[in-house]
């Protein structure tokens, strides 16, 4: 059966879960990373939505980048009629903000049956009330010079791209023939040698002329062509947070993709081969976007003071990382705050993501009541199993002979041991682990 790229995505990664305890599973992570999210570093977060977009954009097809359900009810083109692979957006309850996303792979009378993640903490196909389905997607698609179709755009790459395009622009400025510059003659970043690359041509001593002409004259398209093929894409900044995405751009450009690459791999400490994979982008993911910026922005000023040439072009290139750095740390205070993994809800809770989970998991932590406390219920144990024998007598719990006969002296003495082992166990774990403060609250025993 025929079915879209992003479907067939999705299937192969059937069964992938979270990872139990605290542990977090790097699949679920890269999920976040490609859907526009690689801040989020716990699989706690909910990822429906996040699991749809990454399938969107492994297929080619951008999604909305957000980790609301409800986002994908403005995306693409409404259907009419079902389709194996559609973006099915469900509501949750009588709450006009919550929901759920998925893949629609089956429909009843009563149910749709959905493709989805973060299904009961996972990847899994589950059936749904018909009555909550809200619409039904499909990408919207626009026609080639070749007449065929072409997959959305991602607006949020692409507003980057062009932010970071404009940013180098005005760094580079026009044309330049320094004597001192390996380069040789550029106009607007782009080297004679680019040019004669991106034309097909060997550059050579009898074109050299012709060439360095084309390139005074160079066309504003042909600029913006070669650094988003020669430079955005191959440096996989489409990849990485908006931020990164930005700075990493500019250091393709300056100091070559191979070398961005080495530099972006050494500050977030993966492996330095020059390639930017899976491994990478999982390290980039592990760490906060404004660490790895600055160590990012350290590591290119070493580099530029061990250039022999420094001495002629260094204070430029020295300014270019500062306000590129500027520019990123700007876009980075402009994102949804992260979510850290201690704020994020138990494992197991919840069967959907919410439009509101990110909201609710970013509050700061409220004051918990006594009674939930592991402290407090540890000390009880102890204080029941080792005083009650002594001070029942005396608060009218009469423990006769008869009953010390029944249950056995040693059981007795066993019984307020464990007891007592116990209560001091879950007394001292409490106090280790625990993170909130104590609240009171109200509450009445009827007897």
């Amino acid at each position: 059966m025929d079915q879209p790229r992003w479907l067939e995505l999705a299937w192969a990664d059937l069964g992938v879960a979270e990872a139990p305890g605290a542990d977090n599973n790097s699949k679920v992570l890269r999920y976040y990373a490609d859907a526009g999210h690689p801040e989020v570093r716990a699989d706690e977060v909910a990822w429906c939505a996040a699991f749809v977009g990454a399938c969107l954009e492994r297929a080619g097809v951008g999604g909305t980048r957000s980790l609301m359900a409800r986002s994908y009810l403005a995306w693409g083109e409404p259907l009419s009629e079902p389709r194996a692979g559609a973006i099915a957006v469900l509501s949750r309850g009588s709450d006009p903000s919550l929901g759920h996303v998925g893949f629609l792979v089956g429909l009843t009378p009563s149910q749709a049956v959905l493709l989805g993640g973060n299904q009961g903490d996972a990847v899994s196909v589950a059936a749904f009330p018909r009555a909550h389905l809200l619409g039904l997607r499909w990408p919207a698609t626009a026609v080639t010079t070749d007449g065929a179709p072409a997959p959305i755009r991602n607006p949020v790459i692409d507003s980057t791209f062009e932010r970071a395009l404009a940013h180098v622009l005005e760094i580079e400025g026009g044309y330049s023939e320094d004597p001192y510059d390996p380069g040789g003659p550029t106009n607007h970043g782009i080297t004679l040698s680019e040019l004669a690359r991106d034309k097909g041509v060997e550059l050579t001593s009898d074109n050299f002329a012709d060439l360095k002409a084309e390139l005074r004259a160079i066309p504003s398209a042909t600029v913006r062509r070669i650094y988003r093929d020669s430079y955005w894409q191959a440096a996989c900044c489409p990849e990485l947070p908006p931020p990164l995405a930005l700075f990493h751009f500019d250091a393709a450009v300056n100091q070559g993709v191979a070398g961005a690459a080495r530099m972006l791999q050494e500050a977030v400490g993966a492996e330095i081969d020059g390639e930017i994979g899976p491994l990478t982008l999982a390290a980039v993911a592990a760490r906060p976007v404004e660490e790895t910026l600055a160590a990012y922005a350290d590591i290119r000023r070493r580099r530029y003071r061990a250039l022999p040439t420094f001495w002629r072009f260094g204070k430029g290139w020295l300014n270019r990382v500062g306000s590129t750095l500027a520019l990123a740390q700007e876009i980075a205070r402009a994102m949804p705050p992260l979510v850290p993994p201690h704020h994020t809800q138990p494992k197991g809770s919840r069967p959907m993501s919410t439009d509101t989970d990110l909201a609710a998991q970013t509050q700061p932590p409220q004051g918990k009541w006594w009674g939930h406390s592991m402290t407090i219920w540890g000390v009880m144990i102890t204080a029941l199993s080792t005083v009650l024998p002594v001070l029942a007598p005396a608060i009218g719990l009469d423990l006769t002979p008869e009953l010390v006969r029944q249950l056995g002296d040693n059981v007795l003495n066993v019984g307020q041991a464990v007891g007592g082992l116990v209560g001091t166990v879950l007394a001292i774990y409490g106090r280790v682990r625990t993170s909130t403060p104590i609240e009171r609250r109200q509450f009445t025993i009827s007897m």
